[in-house]
């Protein structure tokens, strides 16, 4: 019987999957928002590993993207983002004990999670794509397309451009091969164009040493905190993370590990998240979930094992251990078109899960959620599928 623990090259690629979407958020909310480098990495890397030694497949661990794009679009506060990870850390695990995931994953269409598979593969491409242009919102707020690089362009052409295509090409090129894994031969190369091109001064006061994150280290969220956390983050974020990273992520991991993913069920999603919400609270990181799009690029950048997680949950615990508030300094080396370039491969992928949907009004439902999606947001789009599925199975609709 295989070991669900490997360690190898292609577990390393696949281990990278959900930097694209992981790092620019995690980033914005440290600069903008003051959240602890600490405390963030801490988290994210002991998310990493609970969720690999638990589900014992390879599990993705993303930011919330709800919370993390407004908060980090309106600068909020350490103390209203830690609400926020307290409310949806209790909210998720009421789900979960409850058995209300369960009824909710018995009733919502097949059509509806392809539609969330789909319309998430769009939002992750398109975003990708913004990030090698250089016209995402986060290098918007930093002033520039790649804004810890000192050199912008060659000639007319601009340096993020260039370095996004040479990684899709290398994507390309190496996707399916064992011996020079795609997304670890991007991520070097995306590593040495910072070390080259960064600005000088980067390292300077860099001190390694042992440090554990604070516990609170933003305190206790007041009741205004909790209130405002409640209504403009947790409410708007909580029915993306049931269709996304629930409903969506446990069909994904059925189809990509069949009974090896017999622990990945809608209740342990939502627990798993719940709790890995509590320690985001109290290490002062980020709100994190699971999520289709980054199972999607695990997968195909090579993870068949949750060898993976430990891999990557390392790489973060290290950071966060030994660099703590100085970790920034390494991650500002990978540049934003790299990081687009594996979104963007990451996104077709989970857009690809569509090609079992044969009947044409699951098609339309998929289509209609994904038009809705890019027209407002997925928790729209999401409820206009189940809608849409329901009144077309019982007849009023025809298409």
């Amino acid at each position: 019987m295989t070991s669900p623990f490997q360690f190898n090259r292609m577990e390393a690629a696949g281990s990278l999957g959900d930097l694209g979407t992981l790092l620019p958020i995690a980033m914005g909310m440290i600069m903008i928002n003051g959240l602890s480098p600490s405390g963030l990495f801490f988290s994210i890397g002991a998310f990493y590993i609970l969720s690999g030694l638990y589900f014992r497949t390879p599990t993705p661990v993303q930011p919330m993207k709800v919370i993390g794009a407004y908060a980090v679009a309106m600068s909020l506060s350490p103390s209203q983002i830690s609400g926020a990870g307290l409310l949806m850390g209790l909210l998720l695990l009421i789900i979960g004990l409850s058995g209300a995931i369960k009824l909710a994953g018995r009733y919502i269409p097949r059509a509806t999670v392809r539609g969330v598979q789909m319309s998430t593969g769009v939002l992750l491409t398109v975003q990708g794509v913004k990030f090698v242009l250089g016209t995402s919102g986060h290098q918007a707020l930093q002033g520039a397309a790649e804004p810890f690089l000192r050199l912008q362009s060659l000639g007319p052409v601009p340096i993020g451009v260039i370095i996004g295509l040479i990684g899709t090409l290398i994507i390309l090129f190496l996707l399916d091969s064992k011996k020079l894994p795609a997304a670890l031969v991007a991520i070097v190369f995306g590593l040495s164009a910072g070390l080259i091109l960064g600005k000088p001064g980067g390292f300077e006061g860099i001190r390694i040493g042992f440090r554990l994150p604070d516990i609170l280290p933003f305190g206790f969220p007041t009741q205004a905190d909790l209130s405002f956390a409640l209504i403009f983050l947790v409410l708007p974020q909580l029915p993306m993370t049931m269709g996304n990273a629930v409903i969506a992520n446990a069909d994904l991991a059925r189809r990509y590990f069949g009974e090896k993913a017999k622990k990945t069920t809608h209740p342990a999603l939502c627990l798993s998240m719940g709790l890995a919400n509590l320690l985001c609270f109290f290490t002062g990181g980020m709100p994190l979930c699971h999520g289709a799009g980054g199972l999607a690029a695990h997968y195909r950048f090579g993870a068949r094992a949750a060898g993976s997680n430990l891999i990557i949950g390392a790489v973060f615990l290290c950071l966060a251990l030994f660099l703590g508030p100085h970790a920034l300094a390494v991650l500002k080396l990978i540049p934003f078109s790299m990081l687009g370039a594996l979104l963007i491969f990451a996104g077709i992928q989970l857009g690809l899960s569509i090609l079992d949907v044969k009947e044409k009004k699951d098609l339309f439902v998929v289509l209609l959620m994904a038009g809705v999606t890019l027209a407002s947001n997925l928790a729209v789009g999401f409820g206009a599928g189940i809608v849409a599925a329901y009144m077309l199975q019982s007849g009023r609709l025809k298409v």
